[in-house]
């Protein structure tokens, strides 16, 4: 059977672009291939094109207007839902445009499609009574709760998305002043991000416990399963809504603690600029939803922090530090973020 264009063109896009070339991770490539999937199953369904025929002279700007509204329709998404489909054709022939020119005019009329405009959603976060009582849920005198006491803080403090959260591994953890972690995010891009000395101990505290500070552990993830795999995002998500429950929050999402923790910082006049690159964002845009304050400098709002209650857990058992407002070299290095 003659291998059509369409086909070669998801083939290269898929295997040469979005994996080789951008090195993205497995997630972003799965969800780019459902899209398209999707794509397919529509010309399929509604116009009898089948897959192993469809040529790229079949995907119009029409036929894809048509497949954006069988997606609400037909398929119930939402808006933003539809503008991530959209997002993804748009990639596929910026990408056509790129390896075959003489499609330019063909995928021009395509990339025009606008995305649809979604009403802005209030952010669901965590207030700090609230965060309190979630990092107080774990029983920290066994082994599986300073697990998962290690595993709340670190989701909370560090503001990671959580597959950040379940690729940290042993390597990724400095105890140096001031403690940091490195995360790896979307793109593979890399962030480090400082720690709450608080956190730090919690993480020493579970390191100890599971005798992980050795060379074997040092690549190895820092949260696992019985079988020493890394916890996936439906474990953790798992972990943290049952320690909700306990709490008498009910149902939230690890995603709602990275808003808690973007929240937070913004209620305490922190430099969107410093939040931004605390959360690993690209446009300013993204990280205003979570407050329309005005811009101070960042020293003194990162002073103003650090004079507040934080609801991580007293650890002064654990570690003995001085007031990190004090240690010029990490209000030094805080201080270089977003610049």
């Amino acid at each position: 059977m003659k291998t059509t264009d369409f086909a070669m063109l998801v083939n290269q896009f898929i295997m040469e672009y979005l994996v080789a070339a951008r090195d993205l991770s497995p997630n972003t490539v799965l969800s780019y291939r459902d899209s398209i999937v999707l794509l397919i199953t529509f010309m399929s369904n509604v116009h009898g094109k089948r897959p192993e025929a469809l040529e790229i002279a079949d995907i119009t700007a029409e036929r894809v207007e048509e497949f954006l509204g069988w997606l609400e329709s037909e398929r119930t998404n939402s808006p933003s839902t539809r503008n991530i489909r959209l997002a993804a054709i748009h990639s596929l022939f910026r990408y056509l445009c790129s390896q075959r020119p003489e499609h330019i005019f063909h995928s021009q009329q395509i990339l025009s499609i606008p995305v649809k405009k979604t009403a802005q959603t209030e952010v669901t976060y965590l207030d700090t009574a609230q965060t309190e009582k979630l990092l107080a849920a774990p029983d920290a005198t066994t082994a599986k709760g300073k697990r998962d006491l290690a595993l709340l803080c670190l989701l909370y403090d560090s503001g990671c998305r959580v597959q950040e959260l379940a690729d940290v591994r042993m390597s990724d953890i400095r105890f140096t002043v001031p403690p940091q972690v490195t995360l790896t995010g979307k793109g593979r891009k890399t962030r480090t991000v400082p720690l709450m000395k608080e956190t730090a101990a919690i993480l020493r505290n579970y390191i100890d416990c599971y005798r992980l500070d050795t060379p074997r552990w040092a690549d190895m993830p820092l949260f696992f399963n019985h079988r020493e795999e890394k916890l996936t995002r439906q474990g953790i998500t798992y972990i943290l809504q049952k320690y909700a429950e306990d709490a008498g929050i009910g149902k939230i999402t690890p995603h709602i603690l990275r808003h808690s923790k973007a929240v937070h910082l913004t209620e305490a006049d922190i430099n969107p600029v410093y939040i931004r690159d605390f959360l690993g964002h690209t446009d300013l845009k993204v990280t205003q939803i979570y407050s329309k304050a005005s811009v101070k400098m960042k020293r003194d709002a990162i002073e103003k922090l650090a004079g507040q209650k934080t609801p991580l857990p007293e650890t002064d058992s654990l570690v003995k530090t001085k007031n990190w407002v004090d240690d010029k070299e990490l209000m030094s290095w805080l201080n270089s973020l977003g610049h």
